[in-house]
């Protein structure tokens, strides 16, 4: 049987060398491999007397929740197989053997879900009847079940458990009660509401590719399921939408009172709230921060919600699954005074790797003054110098070859697609187009240097990537050569003056650069360009030098750039796409003059 696309084709080592990694990159915790515990070392606990805050449930949902184990967080973890239940074994072991026996009591956090409940509550009964004080808190904060179809079972756990176990251990890490600890989780769920989406199931190690490939044909092409949950359990809808309409969907479960299904927490505007989005695990960081950009838009917009912390990342996975959850808390008053807030307590400092959020309460609290905007077309007045240039003539040749350039995109795109990633030609020609805009819309000076500073500027602004930092260095290299041979009377530029300024901009550029002809490299037009017009100061045969040199690259295997290193026979087909780019611009300036 072919397996899925995975680093471990065996789900049981693959949870047990995860286990393990997590005592790595955290030396106080140890892990009872027999029985899946992760628990901290004895000797890092400072107050053993202090209550334990245990949690646990089905591995897969890394780092949840056995990198939470830490001080400030929790005591210890019992992990299940791949989203399946700890046995109540497991559970006892735990309870019985792997907590500070000085502990006054234990908090165990459990995610709604019956094998959890099952399994932590017969573990927990039997710690009770051995005399111990164990208290229960079982979160569920899932919207996307609502009360009708969530029926006796309730709310479905889901990433607001992140806050719950942070609360409950930073209030147990202050010394409060076995009592206080479970009141306060409890209170926090009660205050919680979180929904899910995802572009796709995820996939299990050890899962047959067939298996694989029926979960992701399940949702359908283009579509997106809001409330699945964190087991690939199927969500309230699909739909096909953008983000914005996503997002507004999701918070409308959450935060809309009108929903007698749905509105669990009566949050409403200027509430004090914490929101937290976390990644299913296969979300791109890009794309969760601007996940979190679109929430808090539609929160402060259509709620007048601000959050007083934003909390992102990884923090209850559904391995590698495509899609986030938002978890909204409201902060509700506990009881307990100053230093053991809501806020305070998820502030408080934590030494578990699970508990990623860096930013610390002074940064959150301070008054920040808002910066002035820059003006990013101002860098202080370029220095005129007295070389001069015929506007009409410098803006008919620049404009006819940067109009060659971008009628070659489509070519430099297919030859960069054969030996490169595609975007040369798309970059050659945003700032071809940056410099037309310039061209047209302004009025040209005189003084060379002027026009040529600004065409530096369009190119920083436009091109992006290696060839965009080289066009760059090399353009203001050469308007730097150019104002060295500023002349003390006007007079007008000459093929000679450029031609030096050309040559110096080579050797400037070749301080960042090893590229010389036969590296297949834009160099291989550059500088047989500037050579041959240094040698006969006729711009149109340093144009021809530039087409050869690009021409001869077609068949040179590539010693520097992308094209290195993506291999095959495409370099035999093609010339380079930025030297051809650069050449097919040079021709054409020539043809203007």
């Amino acid at each position: 049987m072919a397996l899925a696309k995975h680093y471990f084709s065996d789900p049981t080592h693959a949870v047990l060398s995860g286990l393990r990694g997590v005592t790595l990159t955290n030396p106080s915790i140890l892990l009872d491999e027999k029985n899946k515990i992760i628990y901290r070392h004895p000797s890092s606990v400072a107050s053993p007397g202090n209550v334990s805050v245990v949690c646990g449930g089905g591995s897969g949902h890394e780092p949840g929740f056995s990198a939470f184990v830490g001080q400030g967080v929790l005591t210890a973890c019992v992990a299940g197989t791949i989203f399946a239940s700890p046995s109540a074994q497991q559970v006892r072991v735990c309870l019985s053997q792997r907590l500070p026996v000085e502990a006054q009591g234990v908090v165990v956090v459990v995610t709604n879900y019956t094998g959890d409940v099952l399994n932590f509550g017969m573990a927990i009964e039997k710690a009770r009847a051995m005399g111990e004080k164990v208290e229960m808190v079982v979160v569920g904060d899932d919207v996307g079940v609502g009360r009708a179809k969530g029926g006796k079972v309730g709310r479905r756990g889901l990433s607001g458990t992140a806050l719950v176990v942070k609360i409950c251990g930073a209030l147990a890490e202050a010394g409060a009660s076995t009592e206080d600890c479970a009141k306060v989780g409890r209170l926090v769920v009660d205050n919680l509401v979180s929904v899910g989406a995802s572009l796709s199931r995820v996939h299990v190690p050890g899962r047959s590719l067939q298996e694989t490939k029926e979960e992701e044909e399940r949702l359908g092409p283009g579509l997106v399921e809001i409330g699945m949950g964190i087991h690939n359990e199927p969500g309230c809808e699909k739909v096909k939408t953008d983000l914005p309409g996503l997002i507004k969907t999701m918070l409308a479960q959450m935060l809309d009172q009108n929903d007698r299904d749905r509105a669990y927490v009566k949050i409403e505007k200027g509430d004090d709230t914490v929101l937290l989005v976390n990644n299913f695990g296969g979300t791109s960081n890009l794309e969760l921060s601007g996940v979190v950009t679109e929430i808090v838009g539609q929160m402060r917009h259509d709620y007048g919600l601000k959050p007083k912390r934003v909390i992102s990342g990884t923090f209850f996975g559904s391995l590698n699954g495509p899609g986030f959850i938002i978890s909204i808390l409201k902060l509700a008053d506990d009881g307990l005074g100053s230093g053991r807030s809501m806020l305070e307590l998820l502030d408080a400092p934590a030494e578990a790797t699970g508990w990623t959020a860096a930013i610390k309460p002074e940064t959150w609290e301070k008054e920040y003054k808002q910066v002035n905007a820059i003006d990013e077309d101002h860098e202080g007045d370029t220095r005129s110098t007295n070389l001069k240039v015929d506007p009409n003539q410098l803006k008919s040749s620049l404009k006819s070859g940067l109009d060659k350039l971008i009628a070659s995109e489509a070519e430099v795109t297919r030859y960069d697609t054969i030996v490169g990633d595609g975007d040369c030609g798309v970059g050659l020609k945003r700032g071809a187009d940056g410099i037309i805009q310039y061209l047209e819309k302004d009025e040209i000076p005189v003084d060379v240097l002027m026009s040529l500073t600004k065409i530096c500027g369009i190119v920083e602004a436009t091109m992006d990537g290696t060839s965009g930092a080289l066009y760059a260095i090399f353009l203001n290299s050469l308007a730097a050569n150019v104002r060295r041979q500023d002349p003390s009377s006007p007079t007008n530029i000459t093929p000679s003056i450029w031609a030096q300024a050309l040559d110096d901009s080579l050797k400037a550029l070749s301080v960042y650069t090893p590229a010389q002809p036969g590296d297949r490299t834009l160099m291989d037009a550059l500088v047989p360009f500037v050579e041959t017009l240094k040698a006969t100061g006729n711009t149109k045969q340093a144009a021809e030098a530039a087409k050869t040199g690009a021409e001869k690259t077609k068949g040179m295997e590539a010693s520097l750039g992308r094209s290195v290193y993506v291999g095959g026979e495409g370099h035999k087909e093609v010339p380079d796409p930025g030297a051809f780019g650069l050449s097919q611009f040079l021709t054409g300036l020539a043809e203007g003059l």
